[in-house]
């Protein structure tokens, strides 16, 4: 049985796949969530929530849904690894592909992570320079003043 998850509403603007004859914010649709990734809008970011255990056999679950919204254009990103109960080297493989694809459209991807483990296999991988792991979400952005 699927993990359980958080349900965050996302209306008509949020999310990656682009619809034909849109443009920019008009363009954007959740992917879809799956048992082991949601995502949600958060203050210019894209949230993803990975959820359970992220081996062999599930990363490819979180990697198609990291890669449904880094190739459609939202490459501002956070990845919650927060409820996750496992994570190994096939999940670091899938957050350096996301990470690469955002890079490249000029975005970013972030951790979040308040589990031991995970900063071990960060630090083990030599990955933990490229993902510091946030302890909780990025602080929603302030409106500049003009």
């Amino acid at each position: 049985m699927p993990p359980n998850r958080r349900d965050h509403p996302a209306g008509p603007s949020e999310g990656c796949a682009p619809e034909p004859g849109l443009s920019g914010a008009e363009q954007l649709r959740p992917p879809p969530a799956n048992p082991y990734a949601h995502s949600y809008r958060s203050d210019g970011f894209m949230v993803v929530e990975a959820l359970g255990e992220i081996d062999i056999a599930t990363a490819g679950a979180l990697g198609e849904h990291l890669d449904a919204l880094t190739s459609g254009g939202v490459p501002q990103v956070v990845v919650d690894l927060r409820r996750v109960d496992f994570f190994d080297c096939s999940g670091l493989r899938v957050l350096c592909r996301a990470d690469r694809r955002a890079r490249e459209r000029g975005g970013t991807l972030r951790v979040v992570s308040d589990q031991p483990r995970i900063h071990q296999l960060l630090r083990a991988s030599g990955l933990l320079s490229r993902f510091p792991p946030l302890a909780e979400l990025p602080p929603a952005s302030r409106p500049e003043s003009g």
